[in-house]
């Protein structure tokens, strides 16, 4: 095991503990329960995704969170005004910004920093003012990277979703997956180069996730729906555990 500075650190989403409670629209299973057992398996942080469609977690959610959770709170977000503004008011310890889109089931890639270059830069200096750091989720392409240190994002998460997708759907496909993970490993050492502090996730699990933590300078991976996923044949604390052994190897 890792150990000392370098050391990877986990995030967990628990996105989808809210995505069972809203299944029924009930109070079980209760989200800050959930995000305490993760603490005490090993998360450093609780990631959760405030949509403006409110699919899973809810304002109250975020505001309960901020004030229980021991680690930190990152909040993902878009850059719709509403949002922006509960973000503002709340103080999450962190913030990232990512794209959004009613119909998608998930993210389906990074935001695009170049289209709207200065719409994200004003919502960076907002947030920054309230003393919350700012990440911004892009894709592993240079010209995004350098974007977003233009408009002094504290972080990137890097979407690893291609990386991911190939060693889920493909996994005999050796040269693609190395492909993908040497644009990962390429990227990140660009941030690094530029000073951004590095972090990265999106499909990763189990069997994709130690190669991504081992790459120099990754401050955090955010991980949701494998753990929870897993949870449900080994229960949630056991699956962090599992996780946060995988990250630091």
């Amino acid at each position: 095991m890792k150990t000392g500075v370098g050391m990877p650190k986990l995030g967990v989403n628990i996105d989808h503990i809210a995505t069972i409670r809203q299944a029924r629209r009930e109070k079980e299973p209760d989200i800050v329960r959930a995000a305490s057992v993760c603490e005490s398996a090993g998360a450093d942080s609780i990631t959760v995704h405030l949509r403006e469609d409110r699919r899973h977690i809810q304002d109250e959610d975020v505001r309960s969170l901020k004030k229980s959770i021991k680690t930190k709170l990152n909040l993902e977000m878009s850059i719709a005004k509403e949002i922006v503004d509960i973000a503002a008011d709340v103080k999450p310890d962190y913030v990232c910004l990512v794209p959004e889109k009613r119909e998608e089931l998930t993210t389906e890639g990074g935001l695009d920093i170049l289209s709207q270059k200065d719409a994200i830069a004003s919502v960076v200096e907002k947030l920054k003012k309230k003393g919350i750091k700012v990440s911004i989720f892009i894709d592993p392409e240079e010209n995004q990277i350098k974007a977003a240190s233009d408009i002094k994002a504290d972080c990137i998460e890097l979407h690893t979703g291609a990386y991911a997708g190939v060693f889920k759907l493909n996994p005999s496909d050796k040269n693609r997956i190395k492909q993908e993970f040497l644009r990962l490993e390429k990227a990140g050492n660009l941030a690094c180069s530029l000073g951004l502090i590095l972090n990265a996730g999106h499909g990763l699990d189990y069997k994709n996730v130690v190669p991504v933590a081992k790459i120099k300078g990754m401050n955090e991976l955010n991980i949701g729906f494998s753990i929870i996923a897993h949870a449900a044949f080994v229960g949630l604390k056991a699956a962090v555990k599992e996780m946060r052994k995988l990250v630091t190897v």
